[in-house]
């Protein structure tokens, strides 16, 4: 019973974990190949540097995330610890 409400909490929790995508929902209008390649070698460069939308990498503070999952992970090795020593003194 333990282990499906652990599961189920895990399940709801990621369910508000956002998605990642770098793309856009809708796809713009790319100019056709023909005429990008017709523009010379310099102006495609220029357009595909341009055009480029990546997602973005900007400095986010992770402080909170490491400390938050240390703590975390530390009270889950403190709960196995204490299960471990509860089950060898035979309480």
């Amino acid at each position: 019973m333990l282990t499906a409400t652990a599961a189920g909490t895990l399940l709801g929790a990621l369910w508000f974990v956002p998605s990642a995508n770098a793309t856009p929902d809708t796809p713009e209008q790319q100019p056709s190949l023909t005429a990008r390649t017709s523009a010379g070698a310099d102006a495609t460069a220029d357009t595909a540097q341009t055009d480029t939308q990546l997602a973005d990498t900007g400095s986010v503070d992770t402080t909170p995330y490491v400390v938050g999952g240390t703590l975390f992970l530390c009270l889950g090795a403190g709960f196995v610890t204490y299960s471990v020593r509860r089950e060898r003194m035979g309480a």
